[in-house]
């Protein structure tokens, strides 16, 4: 039917229970039939992994709001190959994230992984990030979360394998850039300690902070002019620069053979 509303697919990392979660589900809720489906618990910095060794475990918590004893990419391949797998969502949005996923962080992040496995199944999809911590502020990013959700689905037509990554900085925005990812450290500390029985153990990350200064990146965004920062990703991580490089490579006895060039 021509007035059925889009169905909304909501997910992240921090848990079905999170307050990020909430605000961007009430946020996106009267633009279509919106479906949650996240871990059931805190999946920060879990990546793109896969749970393919164990079974897995889906909560029904309420009418279209689904817990998964898994990982964020577990829970978008699940609502989208099971769940949700007779009227596939529309669009995908993952968040709001408590904290960063700037620059290198989307090499990390569960919020960030779990927009990514849906868009590599088909769904265009966005990962919402608050540059903040506690007490966290939602309401400046579920408002441009809507705002933003609204624009993508009055296209006529997504790249299916469309994925936008997207930092609010803490407090009111300045406005909104579209940015290229950039550069930062978080220090790269190993904290050596010892449990009672003797036995060592590490915590490993720092707990400085600084970024590079690159101009049109979403560190710049957020931080130098306060705007919240829309960086699109993409899926293809060949070194297109690194191919010319590797053509001048002699390897002894083995000779070249490109794919797709002819030659026997």
């Amino acid at each position: 039917m021509a007035d059925k509303k889009p169905r909304i697919l909501v997910s992240n990392d921090d848990g079905y229970f999170s307050e990020g979660l909430r605000a961007l589900a009430d946020a996106v809720s009267p633009l279509g039939e919106v479906w949650v489906v996240a871990p059931d618990r805190e999946q920060s910095a879990a990546s793109h992994s896969i749970s393919l060794n164990r079974p897995l475990r889906i909560t029904e918590v309420r009418e279209r709001w689904f817990a998964v004893d898994g990982t964020p990419a577990d829970s978008a391949y699940l609502a989208i190959h099971h769940l949700m797998k007779d009227d596939r969502p529309r669009i995908m949005v993952s968040g709001i994230n408590h904290g960063a996923n700037l620059a290198d962080d989307v090499n990390y992040s569960g919020t960030v992984a779990a927009a990514r496995e849906a868009a590599l199944l088909g769904i265009p999809s966005i990962a919402f990030s608050l540059v903040s911590r506690a007490p966290f502020d939602f309401q400046h990013g579920a408002r441009f979360a809507r705002s933003l959700v609204a624009a993508a689905l009055a296209q006529p037509k997504l790249p299916a394998r469309m994925l936008l990554s997207v930092n609010i900085p803490r407090g009111e925005p300045t406005g909104y850039a579209i940015t290229r990812l950039g550069r930062h450290s978080y220090g790269y500390d190993v904290v050596e300690k010892e449990d009672p029985r003797g036995r060592k153990y590490y915590w490993i990350g720092g707990s400085t902070y600084e970024h590079e200064d690159i101009p049109g990146s979403d560190c710049n965004a957020v931080f130098k002019d306060r705007r919240i920062s829309v960086t699109p990703l993409h899926f293809d991580l060949t070194d297109t620069q690194g191919l010319e490089g590797l053509a001048g490579w002699n390897l002894e006895g083995f000779p070249r053979r490109d794919v797709g060039r002819g030659g026997d």
